[in-house]
């Protein structure tokens, strides 16, 4: 099968594989994991922050920012398509206790009026205070779309005008950094706090990393522990997100070289895209979206139905030409009437 649902469908390649294998360990929750630490110091000093926390799932990640920076009844605010209002059950009302306030926008980013709309400052015991606001980056639900620097800051000056927190979910953040050439850390130094996924394109089988202030970390640290992600022996984990940073960090840019290729064969026969896509994730346009997902499965290709006339296709470093080539033929056969 050509697997194109999710780059969460990466394999861990033999050399990260070996690195799993050899890994030395200790009990992390004692703090004794040498391999975890090692991963934490390389985490933050690729952002430029104090600290950095290993946390199973990139949703604990950004739950525990969250925890760590906000009290129950204050409200939060990100885009209406972010993945920690829509993808992680809830979990900002029911764990955290906040009230989330959304921004529409078809790319999933905002700008500095939109919020300024949205935040509530006022010193009045009706309202719940604004104390966090959160961006994506890269835009899950908007394409792969990148926020730029200068957006980023014009947020982040609001935020501390404000006297607010800025998080960042960069779940797919060194993928924005290779369509950019934005380095991690000048990202990071706009955001309180910043998590980046492990798990998708870099390839490695679990894990998230949040950095911040040390103080931060260690809140959060706590909250990890309070929702059970407090893990052992978790440097055979630590040292997949080691060799990924290490190794895997260039291949990103062949996934988006991929994607456009794809992109533009099917445009060229007629097909059309919904929104730009400067990454590795393509929203598609088509009639009956879900039948077409099951006759491209049936030739092998697997994507994912997003609505009846919307799939989604993710390029990630287990694909290769011969497949890429394989896929545009396959979507040409199933979309284009002969």
């Amino acid at each position: 099968m050509i697997e194109l649902r999710s780059d969460t469908f990466t394999q861990p390649s033999a050399g990260m594989r070996q690195a799993m294998a050899e890994a030395e360990v200790g009990d992390d929750v004692y703090g004794e994991d040498p391999t975890v630490r090692a991963l934490e110091a390389k985490a933050a000093q690729l952002m430029g922050k104090e600290s950095a926390l290993f946390l199973p799932t990139g949703t604990m990640a950004n739950l525990v920012a969250f925890l760590a920076q906000t009290r129950p009844g204050d409200s939060i605010i990100l885009s209406e398509t972010a993945h920690p209002f829509l993808y992680e059950n809830a979990n900002l009302a029911m764990v955290a206790g906040l009230l989330t306030r959304t921004i529409a926008d078809s790319l999933g980013k905002f700008n500095t009026d939109q919020l300024r709309e949205r935040i509530v400052r006022k010193n009045d015991p009706h309202l719940s205070q604004t104390t966090l606001v959160s961006i994506e980056n890269t835009t899950n639900c908007g394409g792969g779309a990148c926020w730029e620097y200068h957006e980023c800051e014009a947020i982040a000056a609001l935020c501390r005008d404000q006297g607010m927190k800025l998080h960042c979910d960069g779940a797919r953040l060194f993928h924005a950094c290779a369509v950019t050439n934005i380095q991690p850390h000048i990202y990071a130094r706009c955001c309180d706090t910043l998590s980046f996924c492990l798990s998708k394109g870099l390839g490695a089988p679990a894990g998230s990393l949040l950095t911040g202030d040390s103080e931060t970390i260690k809140k959060a640290l706590r909250f990890r522990k309070m929702l059970g992600g407090g893990m052992r022996q978790s440097g055979i984990l630590a040292a997949a997100g080691l060799y990924a940073l290490e190794h895997h960090l260039p291949h990103l840019a062949e996934d988006h070289r991929r994607a456009r290729e794809f992109r533009r064969a099917l445009e060229e026969a007629g097909v059309k895209f919904a929104l730009p896509s400067p990454t590795n994730i393509l929203y598609l346009q088509c009639d009956d979206a879900p039948t077409k997902v099951r006759m491209l499965a049936e030739k092998g290709i697997r994507v994912l139905a997003r609505d009846s006339d919307l799939m989604r296709i993710v390029f990630h470093r287990d694909i290769t030409d011969e497949m890429l080539a394989e896929a545009i033929e396959g979507f040409k056969q199933v979309l284009i009437p002969t």
